[in-house]
């Protein structure tokens, strides 16, 4: 392979960056150790630690034209000492700019050092903090005193670094331009035409600009120099993304080519047209399991967009070329439901759909078991049951997997193991942003579901003050005598004082007070698993019309003749949240509501996610909203996030950048697959700088 040493190893070019951070100006080992509390332990960890604000050291005519509180730089004329009142007073030294006079206070100062920096008479400049104090104007301990000739020693411009404790900035500030000194001329990895577009600086420029601005503007994400190291962070990401989606694809998979005879009856038995989105995926589907190249595809599909026909459609495709799927849910409830919803589709298909959870035992199961492994079941349905020892299948091809995030990689590779090349479509009903997307799903290929088929009928939302509770429950009292049925969600289950969300026992026993006995249900996170099947099951019979819940029914069920949503404390969730669980109403013909009881007053941004919901029904917006209010960590929730942490780049601001990396790293590789060409060559050299050994490995095995 050519380029060699470079996937063999470390590049020579960026040895001084990772070497010990000890060897920069100023950092002893115990300086070091301070540094590696914050994850810096090159002088590379440096350079990709860029300051987060600045201070404004430009030279002003006069301390009054200094804002008290800011920090600014004058020329003074030195005048007299006036050394301090009482022991550990402080010191002063009256000065005079050109248009007025202040004084400088030092606290614990030599009286032989202050006569030695400010001599009486002489011209300094000083830079600090101005403060206004018993209406005179000072500076306390100005952190620059220096002689007018040696003005170029005074940064324009400083830098201020994120810190921990023990470090100053003067220390950082010192490393850092030390680290940039170190900072080599490297070959260019982005697309010329790109970075021409840009106007973005070469990777060194933008090194000295990030960690040397010239004003405020070189702050903000938008900097050209700062676009830059982000772009490098996200295309490295990308790249890596796009070597394992490579690597896959070389792994031999099936060909499975439909012959339309199953998928024809199905479509002609639905009661309307699929929208152009499900026909869409279906066709994008239907062209990857054509190929020899395994599948990797991400369905996402807003609630009620029709996942479940797509993935169905999507079996048959592999079912008419003789094989198998599988579809797993993470919980025995939407497994079940699955089941449900797809059992009138193959009847019409004439296929033969089972469910295997960890409920079926004895002679049911091992005749289960032995049909699945002659090929008697077409589509086998169920959780994480199906990646057990004995669950064996003839010829299983397709793997479909919903709400994705619960499952692991590791448990997605053991379910691929049960075939022969299986391919893969993963499902999840969460709209994440476009650029949290293609951070978390960048090795894959996306479909997405954005249309709502017909006959869903849109939820009215409204935002009601918890003060109007007793309304609410007639409301419901009416509803029920109407044969209508409700959810009723309470944040919590057990009493927390620290948030004081009314419990869902409490609300339980206050709801059938005023309801009667046998109108309600409860179904929680801590009831065992049999128990709230039960419950839920006894809702979706209509045994109880109000079913007061945690968001445990957040995902997937699927109860047609629920039409309303209560949701208690709404304040309190966050925006995807409320989305999803107000999803599992308007599923049916009959008008659905949705009422958000929040506890007055509101935060501003509190009522800002409130009325975003009450305006838009639109998943992917929502989304959008939730990552400019919340941010990406939180967006997909820090244990499920597999988000992966960015030093530079801000998901927030720079959304477009994770999409035009994505394009740009896919289409290197399709021009260059062993990274050979000089861009090639230099993209290796990224990926060795952006510490993406798993990259590499995959360049060297590839």
């Amino acid at each position: 392979m050519s380029g060699a040493g470079v996937s063999g190893g470390r590049p020579e070019i960026l040895f001084p960056l990772f070497a010990a951070i000890e060897g920069l100006a100023g950092v002893g080992p115990k300086t070091a150790g301070l540094f590696a509390q914050m994850g810096v332990d090159t002088p590379r960890d440096l350079l990709f630690t860029l300051p987060y604000a600045a201070i404004d050291r430009r030279l002003r005519p006069s301390a009054l034209d200094i804002p008290p509180g800011a920090t600014g730089s004058v020329e003074v004329t030195v005048g007299a000492h006036q050394p301090p009142r009482r022991k550990g007073g402080p010191a002063r030294v009256t000065v005079e700019d050109a248009r007025t006079a202040f004084q400088l206070v030092f606290f614990h100062a030599r009286a032989d050092w202050l006569r030695r920096e400010l001599p009486e008479g002489a011209r300094r400049i000083v830079s600090g903090k101005v403060e206004l104090f018993d209406g005179q104007l000072q500076m306390v301990h100005p952190q620059y005193i220096l002689a007018p000739d040696a003005a170029a020693d005074l940064p324009g411009f400083e830098p201020v670094y994120p810190l921990t404790q023990g470090l100053t900035q003067k220390q950082v500030a010192k490393a850092a331009q030390a680290a940039v000194a170190r900072a080599p001329d490297l070959a260019e990895w982005i697309d010329p035409a790109l970075k021409a577009r840009r106007g973005w600086p070469n990777w060194r420029a933008a090194i000295g600009a990030a960690h040397g601005p010239a004003s405020a503007a070189d702050l903000a994400p938008e900097a050209p120099a700062r676009l830059r190291l982000a772009y490098d962070e996200l295309f490295s990401h990308q790249l890596t993304l796009a070597l394992a989606r490579a690597r896959r694809r070389k792994r031999p998979g099936r060909s499975s080519v439909a012959t339309g005879r199953l998928s024809s009856r199905v479509l002609a038995a639905l009661p309307y047209r699929p929208t152009g989105a499900q026909e869409r995926a279906v066709a994008q589907i239907a062209a990857d399991l054509a190929t020899p190249e395994r599948m990797n595809r991400l369905l996402q599909g807003d609630v009620g967009a029709g996942k479940t026909l797509v993935a169905f459609l999507a079996a048959l495709i592999v079912i008419e070329a003789g094989g198998q799927a599988v579809m797993m849910a993470p919980t025995e409830i939407l497994a079940r439901q699955h089941l449900s919803a797809l059992a009138p589709l193959a009847r019409a298909a004439g296929v033969r759909v089972e469910i295997l959870t960890g409920r079926d035992k004895g002679a049911d199961r091992a005749a289960k078991l032995a049909d699945l492994a002659q090929g008697r079941i077409a589509l086998l349905v169920g959780t994480h049951a199906v990646f057990q020892k004995g669950v064996d299948f003839a010829d299983l091809r397709l793997a479909i997997i919903d709400e994705q995030h619960r499952f692991g990689v590791a448990q997605r590779m053991q379910l691929g193991a049960k075939g022969q090349g299986v391919d893969v479509l993963v499902m999840t009903a969460t709209p994440i942003p476009r650029s949290l997307s293609l951070a978390q799903y960048g090795d894959m290929d996306v479909s997405i579901l954005d249309e709502k088929p017909p006959g869903r009928t849109p939820v009215r939302t409204a935002l009601v003050s918890a003060g109007r509770i007793d309304e609410v429950v007639q409301h419901l009292r009416d509803a029920i005598a109407d044969g209508r049925r409700a959810y009723w969600v309470c944040p919590l289950v057990e009493e927390s004082e620290v948030m004081d969300l009314t419990a869902a026992e409490e609300r339980f026993a206050h709801l059938r007070a005023a309801l009667g006995d046998d109108a309600v249900g409860l179904v929680h996170g801590q009831l065992p698993p049999a128990e709230r099947d039960a419950a839920m099951a006894r809702f979706v019979s209509g045994r109880t019309q109000v079913l007061v819940a945690t968001t445990v029914i957040e995902v997937g069920v699927d109860v047609p003749d629920a039409t309303i949503m209560v949701i208690e404390r709404a304040e309190s969730f966050g925006l995807a949240q409320l989305h999803q669980l107000r999803g599992r109403v308007g599923r049916g013909q009959a008008a659905s509501t949705c009422l958000l009881m929040f506890q007055p007053p509101l935060t501003d941004a509190g009522r800002r996610r409130l009325e975003i919901l009450r305006d838009t029904d639109d998943g992917f917006r929502i989304a959008e909203e939730d990552l400019a209010m919340r941010g990406a960590g939180d967006v997909l929730g820090t244990a499920q996030s597999g988000l992966p942490r960015f030093r530079i780049a801000d998901l927030e601001h720079q959304t477009g950048l994770m999409a035009t990396a994505q394009t740009d790293a896919r289409a290197l590789l399709a021009e260059d697959p062993s990274l050979s060409t000089p861009r090639g060559q230099a993209a290796r050299v990224l990926l060795w700088l952006m510490g993406r050994d798993e990259a590499i490995r995959l360049i060297s095995v590839g």
